[in-house]
């Protein structure tokens, strides 16, 4: 019978390189705790609608991309392609947007996209991502902004550029929109279909478009920033002296839009120059509107997202592929004899409340054991046999130096029981 395989766009993620996306969600973890940032978890899959209502009709991802299906009920699913609509959904449904209240949500998931499969884009892929929603002050973006490049410094990533823009909101965007269409009218017949097709519902889309002939045809645009009436300016404005208070340098983009239609003012992005010509990592911006577009109140918002397997690539690129360490064992329990089982599965017990202890499962030989050991790298053997039980000792063989010295096994329990010290460590 022929092999079952992972579907094509999708891919396991296997020891050792498990270990590096444990550490990144810890570092996470942790970064979000010091922002004051709370963890949210949304379904993987919702009503089709609350991406084609939010995310918006005309955008690639739900024209193309979504993963949309009929359930045994009748109903119209998504898997979610991005996070944001759903956050403000749960948000909505919950009842938790209160006048003057705040809320600074994290998450962290797959998510799905059908779309071409290349180097760290995936069909499901994972997403980090934050959420400040309720407040309308360019410190909101201040603050998802500072999060997001405090976070990718503590992965450990160099080289780093936050590309800045302002969208301009419904009042100012239609004064661009005309002078967009102006510019690319005598170039439409060199156009993609998908631009020519955007050109009327929404050109701002076409500055997105990843074909190099659709982008060679871009040279010479006008930016947004020049059709920003004052409300948006002003925002913009007060959010490039805050980022210079903050020490967080940026460059100006007039021609960044962001691949959904909700953005509104701010729209940022952060580049990793390791990653070439895609060298973008994450990105994001505020959306004052989608909240009441997907049936809630009046409710701003701001945040960002990033692919954590874009993450990874970046990490390589600047030679951290191994950020996170191997993590050793702390002992590994050998067998002298079948018969110091039952003490050793005490001991194995008692021992893993407080340590990382690794064991043989097979009842291979005492050389093949330390064998074992040695492939782990741990740093201390303990042997037990029925002469060490007899004793109440067991011995701790240092896997470097092969010297071995004798600990009772009173002293093992007491160190696994209250955090005394750890046995073998002065030997």
């Amino acid at each position: 019978m022929a092999k079952i395989q992972a579907i094509r766009g999708t891919r396991d993620i296997l020891p050792p390189e498990s270990a590096r996306w444990i550490e990144m969600e810890r570092r996470t973890h942790d970064v979000m705790r010091r922002f004051g940032f709370e963890e949210i978890r949304t379904p993987i899959f919702e009503a089709e609608e609350l991406f084609v209502r939010g995310v918006g009709q005309g955008s690639d991802i739900v024209r193309k991309e979504m993963y949309a299906f009929t359930d045994k009920g009748d109903r119209r699913l998504s898997l979610r392609p991005e996070g944001t609509a759903g956050v403000a959904r749960a948000a909505v449904e919950h009842g938790v947007l209160q006048p003057g209240r705040v809320l600074k949500y994290y998450y962290q998931g797959p998510m799905f996209r059908y779309d071409r499969p290349q180097a760290g884009r995936y069909r499901q892929f994972h997403q980090m991502g934050v959420e400040v929603l309720g407040s309308v002050s360019p410190l909101a973006d201040l603050e998802a902004i500072s999060v997001f490049w405090a976070w990718l410094r503590e992965m450990g990533l160099e080289g780093l550029v936050l590309k800045l823009n302002s969208v301009g909101c419904p009042v100012c965007r239609p004064a661009y929109h005309e002078k967009l269409r102006e510019f690319l009218r005598p170039k439409l017949d060199r156009l993609c279909a998908d631009c020519r097709e955007r050109f009327e519902k929404n050109p701002m889309r076409i500055l997105d478009c990843k074909v190099p002939s659709c982008r060679a045809e871009l040279v010479g645009v006008p930016g947004t920033l020049d059709v920003l009436g004052e409300e948006c300016r002003t925002h913009f404005e007060e959010l490039k002296g805050l980022l210079r208070a903050a020490g967080i340098p940026f460059e100006i983009d007039p021609g960044l839009v962001r691949g959904l239609d909700y953005y509104t003012k701010t729209a940022f992005e952060v580049h990793h120059q390791g990653l070439g010509a895609q060298s973008a990592v994450g990105g994001g911006g505020r959306y004052d509107g989608l909240v009441e577009e997907i049936g809630g109140p009046s409710a701003p918002g701001v945040g960002f997202s990033t692919g954590l397997e874009r993450i990874l690539l970046a990490l390589e690129a600047d030679g951290l592929s191994g950020f996170a360490g191997e993590r050793r064992p702390d002992y590994f329990l050998a067998l002298v004899h079948a018969e110091a089982r039952p003490e050793a599965t005490r001991l194995l017990a008692a021992l893993r409340r407080r340590f990382a202890v690794e064991a043989d499962l097979t009842g291979a030989s005492l050389k093949s054991q330390f064998k074992q050991a040695d492939r782990l790298r741990v740093l201390k053997t303990l042997v037990l046999g029925p002469r060490e039980i007899e004793r109440g000792v067991a011995m701790v063989r240092d896997m470097e130096t092969h010297e071995e010295r004798e600990v009772p096994l009173a002293e093992l329990y007491a160190a696994a029981a209250d955090g005394g010290t750890e046995p073998g460590r002065n030997g």
